[in-house]
């Protein structure tokens, strides 16, 4: 069988299960779990100040009743970069790679903060589609235009998770695949294509968690123009 490296982007199976369910499995042992105390030990702690910190970060831009997504907006934000992360470990893949996944959570969210905007305040949704102080002639136009980019804000969403993401890892896959063809051909060589690659799963880390920031952050801008 022929692989490419396009074929990462495909979930492994294991007795026709797929292994990315059994992946999944092994965070749920870090989530906080309901105790009679509120503060169990330091790991409880950090990841209580880790989530309030996300979440007041989420709605610092937001008015009072924008404050009723904050949990639809924390559960994504922990959502993705559980997803982002565990696509790094091995036999497993990123489900935020493949586009459907990445539009089937932003078309629906995005739908929703424009329906917000329009049950709510319909002339101040609509009157952004045509900025004030515009010529006469150029009316048409304009409204063509922001019409175009509001109906293209979930595409650039979905794009750009799964674009960074896919573009990370076939990065990863090309370094190693690199290191292990230069191994008995020059180990200096090798060596070195080594420490890139460990560079570079570092800041794939880094592009996980803040791909995963920046989705729900956009989402939370879009959802202040609505309300």
């Amino acid at each position: 069988m022929i692989l490419t490296f396009f074929d990462q982007f495909s979930s492994p199976h294991l007795l026709g299960i797929p292994l990315i369910f059994l992946s999944m499995l092994m965070p749920t042992l870090l989530l906080p779990m309901p105790r009679n105390r509120w503060v169990t030990n330091r790991l409880s702690t950090l990841q209580l100040w880790a989530i309030n910190m996300i979440t007041k970060q989420l709605m610092a831009p937001l008015n009072k009743p924008g404050h009723k997504w904050a949990i639809i907006l924390a559960s994504l934000m922990m959502l993705l970069l559980m997803i982002n992360l565990l696509g790094l470990l091995p036999y497993t893949f990123t489900p935020t790679t493949q586009l459907s996944m990445s539009m089937a959570l932003a078309l629906p969210l995005w739908l929703a903060t424009l329906l917000t905007g329009l049950r709510n305040q319909p002339t101040t949704s609509l009157g952004h589609l045509l900025p004030e102080g515009t010529p006469t002639p150029l009316i048409p136009a304009l409204i063509m235009i922001e019409t175009i980019s509001l109906l293209i804000r979930p595409l650039a969403l979905g794009v750009r998770l799964t674009a960074n993401l896919t573009a990370g890892h076939l990065l990863i896959q090309l370094i190693s695949t690199a290191t292990i063809t230069l191994l008995p051909i020059m180990p200096m060589t090798s060596i070195l294509t080594t420490t890139i690659l460990l560079l570079l799963t570092i800041l794939e880390l880094a592009v996980a968690m803040i791909q995963a920031y920046v989705f729900v952050l956009l989402l939370s801008l879009y959802l202040q123009e609505n309300i």
